[in-house]
């Protein structure tokens, strides 16, 4: 057991983090390997691979993830600013080069292989670039004469063009969303308001009308008879065939019969075989970080960690519920893995420093320091 009294790096981290959340981000990592066993073992029959390869690598995915979450969860706002700027400069270099170097997969061209390991690196831009908004944000409520609006705008403007390039509307969306809702936070205009709406819907007719993908996801959604919905269908019927409390562990259909089961339609393995309830507990799981960490953020005095905090907390809930919507058919399908659940790599080592962020900007800080800055002031004007 660590002492308050105990004045060490790790006995000043254990005191001041949000244990409860991280109890709850570690709840949602062993649910990941529960239902890695539930749902990969037949995608792996599939590919002629041994029945447990997505299960032995989420494993090993988690091993280095861990470690970094925790390390993260150390720093500093000003290291987290400085380590962001380094991750996003490295990643948007990367996500330049995809449409070059990256192998196309489904049409699209998201991935880099780097010393044999596939990397996404769209991934590591997200959480780096809602630091940097932040940043910039912050900057702006205390030296209103920064031209925030315009710089962050420019920003948003960059990552969406390198992004629709891939093209990945998916990570689009999502990157739009939590800029526009930091940009709500900031104090956004009315005219903005209207601005980004209809900018937003053209580059949704836009695409609609120009990627035939796109166009054929949308119209499956509005109208399931005009194209194939079995992999949707088959989705969310599991969610009735599970019934309250599932089939039983293996027991399960849907598993044997999606490709993506164990990434974007993991959670419908899990009603299928374990049953809504234990749907609602990782929803309830995933609210109760969420709601914790907003009334964190909301609670501190410091415009950048509150602006950084929200867009993570924004970032992580958005990315969950848009994977369960459409596992449950409320939008149209958009490959995007659910938070430490679904298998993939890129998107573990991802969360894992983004959830490390927010751990170490809701840490909670000693009186001394919090006067200190009050105290420094006071005694420049004596």
């Amino acid at each position: 057991m660590i002492s308050r009294a105990q004045r060490t790096p790790i006995g000043e981290w254990w005191w001041t983090v949000d244990r409860l959340t991280l109890a709850a981000i570690g709840a949602l990592m062993l649910a990941g390997v529960v239902l890695s066993l539930a749902a990969s073992p037949p995608v792996a029959a599939r590919l002629g691979l041994d029945p447990f390869y997505f299960v032995n690598r989420h494993i090993l995915y988690l091993l280095p993830a861990i470690p970094l979450m925790l390390g993260v969860s150390f720093l500093n706002p000003h290291q987290i600013r400085r380590l962001s700027l380094f991750i996003f400069i490295v990643s948007i270099l990367m996500v330049a080069a995809t449409p070059y170097f990256g192998p196309e997969i489904k049409g699209a061209r998201r991935w880099l292989v780097l010393l044999g390991v596939n990397i996404q690196p769209s991934e590591f831009l997200k959480p780096s670039f809602v630091i940097l908004v932040a940043w910039l944000f912050g900057e702006s409520a205390k030296r209103p004469d920064m031209p925030a609006n315009a710089l962050s705008l420019a920003l948003l403007l960059a990552v969406v063009a390198l992004l629709v390039v891939q093209p990945d509307f998916g990570q689009t969306m999502l990157v739009v969303l939590v800029w526009s809702a930091l940009f709500f936070m900031a104090g956004m205009r009315v005219v903005w308001v209207a601005g980004i709406a209809g900018i937003a819907g053209i580059g949704l007719l836009s695409a609609y009308y120009t990627v035939p993908h796109v166009a054929r996801r949308i119209q499956r959604f509005l109208d399931p008879a005009s194209g194939d919905t079995f992999n949707i269908d088959i989705a969310t019927e599991s969610f009735m065939r599970g019934g309250w409390f599932g089939k039983g562990p293996g027991e399960g259909t849907v598993k044997r019969l999606l490709p993506e089961s164990h990434t974007d339609f993991v959670f419908a393995v899990a009603a299928e075989e374990f049953g809504i309830a234990l749907c609602l507990a990782l929803v309830a799981l995933f609210a109760f970080i969420v709601i914790r960490m907003l009334i964190r953020a909301i609670r501190n005095d410091d415009p950048f960690t509150r602006f950084a905090a929200a867009g993570l907390t924004i970032l992580f809930a958005t990315q969950s519920a848009i994977n369960m919507a459409v596992n449950l058919h409320l939008i149209p399908a958009k490959g995007m893995t659910l938070p430490f659940i679904s298998y993939g790599g890129s998107s573990m080592m991802s969360l894992a420093y983004a959830m490390g962020m927010l751990l170490a900007l809701t840490r909670e800080q000693p009186r001394a320091e919090i006067m200190a800055p009050d105290l420094a002031a006071a005694g420049s004007r004596i």
